[in-house]
């Protein structure tokens, strides 16, 4: 719409511009030509009575009878005579008849002429020679020379008011090209509209948004390859939900169906863990090992089976009040891990919350004992009160470490379950879900967890938890 108004308005002024210099130069000319022709029938009617030498009387009178030619009594007129000058207005300064003009009229009997603007007005300047025909037929020049000034006040009044008509016509051509632009533009822009919206809906979701398909132009084959673009990526969401539905679902039912077993396994290697000094070198230490691996798959078995609480949305909260800094030495110290961690907590009572403490000590567990496996000692475990809000108090807690810290390109990916970086693929006792967990504790309790690298080395992971929460919002999560 407005490159056609851009268009409609550089056509127009063009066109006013051009209209008003043909208007204005056929206006001037036709005034220029009427007062020349006017001059020659007068000065020439006029000169057969003029005697020679003629006096300064007699040019005097000349001058006045040739100015009333005009009868608005507009013409000034000075005629000359071998240095002897008469005007038809005594004593007007005649500053428009210029050097050059008296130059041209004193070499050519042709007839001068020329446009002059001074003190704001515009002045024709005529010139010409008296001249008399020889009985041979050739033209004699009696030395007389007649300059005529005549103020163009009427030309430019019409000039004027051209350039007023003009610019109302320019500003009302604008106004019908604005309201055709937006006829033009509204059969374009709705469409286009239509396909903004839709565009939007499709990002926010609703996969099944399609446009109505009206004509066969090319909006109308865009519509169309919009709708066979949404239809197909309808179908392929469709297909992914229900492959990530059957995937959640076949966990779900492996890690129940292999807790019967592993419960069976697991009392199985207690006795053998018993029996194991008993026993030779060789078979205790398979004995062992089966052990550890009994163990490792029951810890797996419980994060599928927690993970699959996630998704199917039925993890709950058990909220109490409780004192954080001992919620969190007691998960320290029941590990063994108090001699490898350097915590740094509040003292007795000085910062509380409602909190789930189960889940607290999950989240706690999986950040310290993913600090011990993957980072450096020392460990550092620091809980303090602030957070980014100033009208909700906040639990901020630290796990940092001293180790070779976390890949940038891996730190995006840190929380996506079973992810491993490459210079990590070795099997470890993890089972690649505990901070998958621990995120959505986190989550479940409206705080958030990021991990970040020390610029001292290591990687911190910092949690932050609201203290206080309407009974309202709780059950809303």
């Amino acid at each position: 719409m407005v490159a056609f108004g851009l268009v409609a308005a550089l056509a127009t002024t063009t066109t006013g511009a051009l209209t008003f210099r043909e208007a204005r130069n056929g206006v001037l000319q036709q005034s220029q030509d009427t007062v020349i022709r006017q001059l020659r029938t007068q000065v020439s009617r006029l000169a057969t009575g003029v005697g020679y030498p003629p006096t300064e009387d007699v040019l005097r009178r000349f001058a006045a009878d040739v100015a009333l030619a005009e009868p608005s009594g507009t013409w000034r007129v000075l005629v000359t005579y071998e240095g002897i000058s008469a005007a038809s207005v005594p004593g007007y300064p005649f500053d428009e008849v210029t050097p050059a003009v008296r130059e041209a009229v004193g070499s050519s009997m042709a007839t001068v002429f020329q446009r002059v603007r001074g003190d704001g007005r515009t002045s024709l300047v005529v010139g010409m020679s008296v001249v008399f025909t020889s009985a041979e037929g050739t033209l004699v020049p009696t030395g007389i020379q007649v300059f005529l000034t005549v103020p163009q006040t009427g030309e430019q009044q019409s000039v004027d008011a051209l350039v007023t008509a003009i610019e109302r016509a320019t500003a009302s051509a604008l106004g019908v090209a604005v309201l055709l632009a937006l006829f033009a533009a509204r059969g374009v822009l709705r469409p286009v509209r239509a396909l903004r919206r839709a565009t939007r809906s499709i990002a926010e979701g609703r996969l099944d948004t399609r446009l109505d398909v009206n004509g066969s132009d090319e909006l109308a084959d865009l519509s169309h390859t919009f709708n066979e673009t949404a239809a197909a990526l309808e179908q392929s969401v469709a297909e992914l939900r229900g492959m990530e539905a059957r995937a959640r679902r076949f966990a779900s039912d492996v890690s129940h169906e292999l807790r019967t077993p592993l419960a069976a396994m697991s009392a199985v290697t207690d006795v053998l863990d018993e029996e194991a000094a008993r026993l030779d070198p060789d078979t205790a230490t398979a004995v062992r090992l089966i052990s550890e691996e009994t163990v490792k798959l029951a810890r797996l078995v419980e994060d599928l089976m927690e993970i699959s609480r996630f998704d199917a949305g039925a993890a709950v909260l058990h909220l109490d009040e409780i004192d954080l800094a001992e919620s969190i030495r007691r998960t320290v110290s029941s590990r063994g891990w108090s001699d490898a961690v350097e915590a740094r907590l509040p003292g007795p009572d000085e910062l509380r919350g409602r909190v789930d403490p189960r889940r607290l000590d999950v989240v706690v567990a999986n950040l310290v004992g993913n600090a011990l496996r993957h980072g450096g000692r020392p460990v550092r475990l620091t809980l303090s009160e602030g957070g980014p809000h100033a009208t909700l108090r906040h639990a901020v807690l630290e796990v940092a470490d001293s180790g070779p810290g976390i890949p940038e390109d891996v730190l995006p990916y840190v929380f996506d379950r079973f992810y491993k970086s490459d210079s990590a693929r070795t099997r470890t006792e993890g089972s690649g879900l505990g901070l998958a967990i621990t995120e959505e504790n986190v989550r479940m309790h409206g705080g958030t967890v990021r991990a970040a690298n020390r610029p001292g080395g290591g990687a911190v992971f910092t949690v932050e938890l609201p203290l206080r929460r309407d009974e309202s919002a709780w059950e809303n999560l």
